[in-house]
């Protein structure tokens, strides 16, 4: 009797005269016998449901389905489920196996993100799972993701400037030969905007949308959005006021009663300095400057 056999499904993808397919390929049992497979192919509708989008019976250890755009589309996630049974006795049927789900289409990695606002750049991965075709000859064999990001919250156009910057407005994938789950893949930098406001812990998102494809696989489709949490620090202050009294970002205080301008505040990592013109307010009877102009670069 034919029982567990082992067939262990597993999905990959491929070209196959330049369209993109799902290749189901399982494990023949050793001992020889005229095996025939039915081999169903089903992408998950909605969360715990699976509709059936294609059956075979083949007496190959492999299916295909083809990724057309119509009723396997990318963003789907996608099963093989093989079960064998003889040509004599087409009643008797192992157990059927059933692959794990494939997910055809962009994702990120991660596929969130926790940063603050101390300045440090994170690294995300855009990846394609499928393989990316050539559509024609003028046509360069790559997809271009345009990237936007944008801000949640209550009246989040009111919250002053953005929580996220991105290294890059748009990324091109790539064609390159398919390994692990990826087919093409892209970096770029996520780092949070240093905005000195109080403003709480913020949630923006991720937009990648494919542009300039005309073929119906691509140009229907809109990757999911990545989360990115950014936490709020405490911004550093300092200051100079009446005749002049100045607190560093460290707390340090101390006073200058001289005129002049000068340098109260420099970046050693970028382009950031305050000039301070300080002129005399005190009178003939005591010698006492005030603040009179301020530069900032």
């Amino acid at each position: 009797k034919l029982t567990s056999l082992a067939l262990q499904p597993v999905i990959t993808p491929e070209l196959l005269q330049g369209r993109v397919h799902l290749k189901c390929a399982y494990s023949r049992p050793s001992w020889k016998l005229s095996l025939q497979y039915m081999v169903v192919w089903s992408r998950l509708s909605t969360p715990g449901k699976k509709e059936q989008i294609q059956r075979d019976t083949t007496l190959q250890s492999f299916s295909y389905v083809e990724m057309n755009g119509v009723n396997l589309k990318l963003g789907h996630t996608v099963f093989c489920t093989v079960t064998a049974f003889t040509r004599d006795t087409p009643e008797q049927q192992s157990l059927p196996e059933e692959s794990k789900g494939f997910y055809a289409g962009i994702k990120f990695l991660p596929e969130s993100l926790q940063i603050a606002e101390d300045g440090k750049e994170h690294v995300l991965t855009i990846l394609s799972t499928v393989p990316i075709a050539c559509p024609g000859h003028d046509d360069s064999c790559k997809i271009t993701l345009q990237l936007s990001t944008e801000d949640l919250g209550k009246n989040s156009q009111l919250l002053g400037p953005p929580n996220i910057a991105l290294s890059e407005c748009q990324v091109d994938l790539l064609q390159a030969p398919c390994s692990g789950s990826s087919c093409a893949a892209a970096t770029l930098t996520v780092t949070a905007v240093t905005d000195f406001a109080q403003d709480g812990n913020r949630i923006s998102r991720i937009r990648a949308e494919p542009v300039g494809r005309r073929d119906l696989l691509w140009r229907a489709y809109t990757p999911k959005d990545v989360k990115v949490t950014v936490r709020d620090l405490p911004t550093g202050n300092c200051y100079s006021f009446t005749d002049p009294h100045i607190i560093t970002f460290d707390g340090w205080r101390y006073d200058n009663y001289k005129i002049g301008t000068f340098l109260l505040c420099q970046s050693v990592s970028r382009a950031f300095e305050v000039h301070v013109r300080q002129w005399d307010c005190g009178g003939h009877r005591s010698a006492t400057a005030c603040n009179c102009g301020v530069a900032a670069r």
